[in-house]
């Protein structure tokens, strides 16, 4: 087949884009959290309490369900195109209003109750992008890729979300610079206090610089999405067979175009059908892979990583953090370059597998002095096993599990699962990891991280008993694959 690449890979660039903004905007707060909590530990009108602070850095799960939720309402009516425009756009306007929560109505820079509930708005908005994106990217990559690439090229997308989230750790430490982030100290019942002689600086701007460079890369992602074409299989479901072939061909030749052409117009006799025309298993399957994705844990660590290196004595916490995501880029790789050649699901059970062993690793030693270093190594490959595993494999079997005709609302309830998942863990994490049953003992560190571990080992069974592999099939296959096993 005579693919033309460059023409495929530019289109794929200016999606992954997507997959970029998605990975910053739920990793920027990383840097940003504890001068914003030093921000309104200084409101005279309320009292900012950890429990508000926990709710305040998860605001944006809150608009990443809504997004995902409507994903696939607004895939199918305004097209994968404009529905991804329209994610840079409340990227973009998230970005500034996050910087200045304030703005338009309320200039002042004093902390109060009003500006934290802008910003907590603002933060929904960007979440309500990052539903989208995370929702249309890999869906639009996948429906514009050949067969025997698809894989590899939707891996693309989540190696655009890791680097997304090493590139603000990066921006976040060049921010930070020669200031330091805020003392924050607990000071019972739930509330903290900033120690006295902490960085003004950080705390009156640092977290404004963190949060409005996503601005940049959106008014990119903005202008991109304004030159690819709509997916040929969402201009085949309107009946626009013309302008669908004319994109095939001039990916894959007239006669590959016309051949794939004729399967899509074979798969997608109606615009839309039935969310259990093909079953209930297809649609369990991929909520499952959704909730696995978020239950091993893996977000507990990426978005309070450099809390969690200062918990262990690291010395500078931040560069830590930013080691981890090279090292989390290096290991998504892995799986761009074998995802076509193993399969999804031996990458799938092996992550699983190496997961657990860092799991149980950081529940056996976290918070024991003389093993520090086995902490840090084995955050690394728990780490590290989900980039080569769940972190891109869940997004390319999301992308090509469901059939054609009921992919947008499939899709839109299997991310919307993720994202409710994804906040579950992120704020029980906190709650969890300082259990105790008697003063200063270690019970939620080993409860939390052998909690992950069993979830793992869960996780690699489910997709060895239930979970289809898809490499080399086509998307028309699984609607015949799913139509088979409903009747």
């Amino acid at each position: 087949m005579n693919t033309n690449k460059g023409y495929l890979y530019s289109i794929v660039l200016a999606a992954v884009l997507g997959g970029l903004l998605f990975g910053y905007d739920t990793a920027v707060i990383s840097g940003a959290e504890k001068g914003l909590q030093a921000y309104f530990l200084g409101a005279a009108d309320f009292q900012y309490t950890d429990f508000i602070h926990g709710l305040t850095c998860s605001s944006a799960l809150i608009g990443c369900v809504i997004g995902a939720l409507i994903s696939g309402w607004l895939a199918n009516r305004l097209g994968r195109k404009l529905t991804l425009f329209v994610a840079g756009v409340l990227f973009f306007v998230s970005a500034l209003g996050s910087a200045q929560p304030g703005f338009p109505f309320h200039m002042q820079s004093t902390p109060t109750m009003t500006i934290l509930n802008a910003f907590n708005h603002y933060r929904i908005i960007g979440g309500v992008g990052v539903g989208l994106a995370s929702a249309i990217c890999p869906m639009y990559i996948g429906e514009i890729s050949p067969a025997n690439k698809r894989g590899q090229l939707v891996s693309w997308n989540q190696f655009a979300i890791i680097f997304g989230q090493l590139v603000v750790y990066f921006v976040n430490f060049l921010i930070l610079g020669s200031h330091e982030n805020p003392i924050i100290e607990s000071i019972g019942n739930g509330i903290s206090r900033v120690i006295p002689g902490s960085d003004t600086w950080t705390i009156a701007m640092g977290w404004r610089y963190m949060f409005a460079s996503e601005a940049v890369i959106a008014a990119l992602f903005i202008i991109l999405i304004c030159l690819v074409p709509e997916s040929p299989r969402y201009l085949v479901m309107i009946g626009k067979d013309d302008s669908a072939l004319k994109i095939l061909a001039r990916i894959n030749g007239m006669e590959k175009a016309q051949e794939i052409l004729a399967d899509i117009r074979s798969t997608i006799k109606v615009r839309t059908e039935k969310l259990f025309t093909y079953g209930w298993l297809v649609i369990f399957i991929g909520v499952m892979l959704s909730v696995f994705q978020q239950v091993v844990g893996i977000n507990a660590v990426l978005y309070y990583a450099p809390r969690i290196f200062g918990d262990m004595g690291m010395t500078n916490p931040m560069f830590n953090t930013v080691m981890m995501g090279v090292v989390n880029i290096l290991f998504t790789l892995v799986a761009i370059f074998t995802v076509e050649r193993w399969g999804r699901k031996p990458l799938l059970i092996t992550g699983s597998l190496g997961m657990a062993l860092g799991a149980f690793g950081v529940a056996l030693s976290f918070g024991h002095a003389g093993l520090e270093l086995v902490t840090m190594m084995s955050i690394l490959i728990y780490s590290a096993s989900f980039m080569f595993s769940w972190g891109p494999i869940c997004w390319v079997l999301i992308s090509e599990i469901f059939p054609n005709t009921v992919r947008g609302a499939a899709v839109a309830i299997a991310v919307a699962a993720q994202w409710i998942f994804n906040f579950v863990v992120s704020s029980t994490f906190v709650p969890m990891f300082n259990m105790h049953i008697t003063p200063n003992d270690d019970f939620g560190h080993w409860f939390t991280y052998g909690l992950y571990g069993v979830m793992c080992i869960v996780a690699a069974l489910f997709v060895w008993k239930l979970v289809p592999e898809t490499k080399g099939k086509t998307l028309e296959d699984m609607s015949r694959l799913w139509k088979k096993k409903s009747l």
